[in-house]
């Protein structure tokens, strides 16, 4: 009896051994299966690979030596600081350059028909644009996160003004460069699906979109100094001072701002750009603009050349030849060491103390040319100026 007993409980203790691995096995493999498709889903939306960006470039004068370069020479980083050092200080931040209360929202409108000029900040340097009846959506961003997994990377300091669902009919979708806080996949995704309009991008831009399924139909690619005609309007790509890149690899694409004029206005639309002497130029051949759009964040004396301080950014729009002056890319992500507020707060004091901006057919002189609206405020030209204090009681 004892011999049996001890038969049956060795055959009970192998079967369990066996269930066990078993189980093991399964959840490795679903271990494995799960990281796979994490690992899928990343390099998806990292966009083009390579060689699917190999040939972009080919005899473009911005192009050398392997990678797109400024024409203003500038470095990503100064200080002879390294990747490793800038990730150390960003992690180092803690609740730094963040509001210390909930970000006022408004609730934007977009009634029909478009205005002859109007302006709806979205948040960073997400701008719906109404141009002479017609409207041009600018770095469209939805995403929570600005990464490419939305486990981890810098968060929304407050939620998006809109819902996706209720954007209007557009003209065009304008692309500044492929970083993550103004190349977004899950908003490409949406507006492929909801809305007919081209997505006007940099040289070498059209390779992630072709990447994510975009229609070669509704992908122009443009060079500086090129231009495209959507409707009655006439989009124009024009140099900028920044950098490329969704990898540890930089400047396989081509960055800009981009001009957007019809029949009877003009507005400039700066995207991410350190400041360069081509704004003059800009300004020049277009003899001004009714309308800047220049980023004030997320700047740094560690990298000065590649993002515009507040300071900056008003002597850009005095060179652009602007009249009013709307401020992004700031308030939503927190991509510097600046407290949340700085930038506007800097901005404002610019402004006031500046010089008067008028050249050309240019007319922003002092805090009068200044927009300040909420995430989701909409303004349009011949109303009030948005200028009230919003920030201060989220600072």
């Amino acid at each position: 009896m004892s011999s049996k007993r001890s038969t049956a409980g060795a055959s009970g203790s192998s079967h369990r051994r066996a269930v066990g691995a078993a189980i093991g096995l399964a959840a490795g493999g679903a271990a494995l299966a799960a990281a796979a498709r994490f690992g899928w889903k990343l390099r998806y939306a990292m966009g083009a690979s390579r060689r699917e960006l190999a040939g972009a470039a080919d005899g473009n004068p911005q192009y050398r030596n392997g990678a797109f370069v400024n024409r203003t020479p500038a470095s990503v980083l100064a200080d002879a600081l390294t990747p490793t050092q800038v990730i150390r200080l960003m992690a180092s931040r803690g609740d730094h350059g963040k509001p210390s209360a909930p970000v006022g929202l408004m609730a934007p409108a977009f009634p029909d028909p478009p205005a002859a000029l109007a302006a709806t900040w979205l948040g960073h340097a997400s701008v719906l644009l109404e141009i002479d009846g017609q409207r041009v959506l600018c770095d469209p961003v939805w995403s929570e996160r600005v990464s490419p997994t939305q486990v981890t990377g810098p968060r929304r300091l407050h939620p998006l003004p809109i819902d996706p669902q209720a954007l209007p009919e557009l003209s065009a979708v304008v692309i500044s460069h492929d970083h993550y806080d103004h190349l977004d996949l899950a908003t490409v995704d949406h507006l492929v699906r909801t809305q007919r309009a081209p997505f006007l991008v940099p040289v070498g831009v059209g390779a992630h979109l072709r990447r994510w399924g975009v229609a070669e139909g509704r992908i122009v690619e443009l060079d500086w100094g090129a231009d495209h005609r959507v409707g009655d309007l006439t989009v124009s790509c024009v140099e900028a001072r920044h950098f490329s890149g969704r990898s540890l690899r930089r400047n396989d694409t081509l960055w800009s701002s981009w001009v957007i004029a019809g029949p009877g206005h003009r507005v400039f639309f700066g995207g991410d750009t350190g400041y360069h002497s081509g704004f003059a130029e800009i300004g020049a051949r277009f003899s001004g603009f009714d309308l800047t759009v220049l980023p004030i964040g997320a700047y740094s004396r560690y990298w000065p050349d590649i993002h515009m301080d507040p300071e900056q950014a008003w002597q850009a729009h005095g060179d652009l030849g602007g009249k009013l002056l709307l401020p992004i890319h700031w308030a939503t992500f927190n991509l510097a060491l600046h407290d949340w507020a700085e930038p506007v707060q800097r901005l404002i004091a610019a402004a006031a103390t500046g010089a008067d901006t008028e050249t050309g057919t240019g007319g922003g002189t002092g805090s009068d040319a200044l927009l300040l609206p909420a995430p989701g405020e909409r303004f349009v030209a011949g109303t009030p100026a948005p200028q009230a204090d919003w920030w201060t009681a989220s600072a």
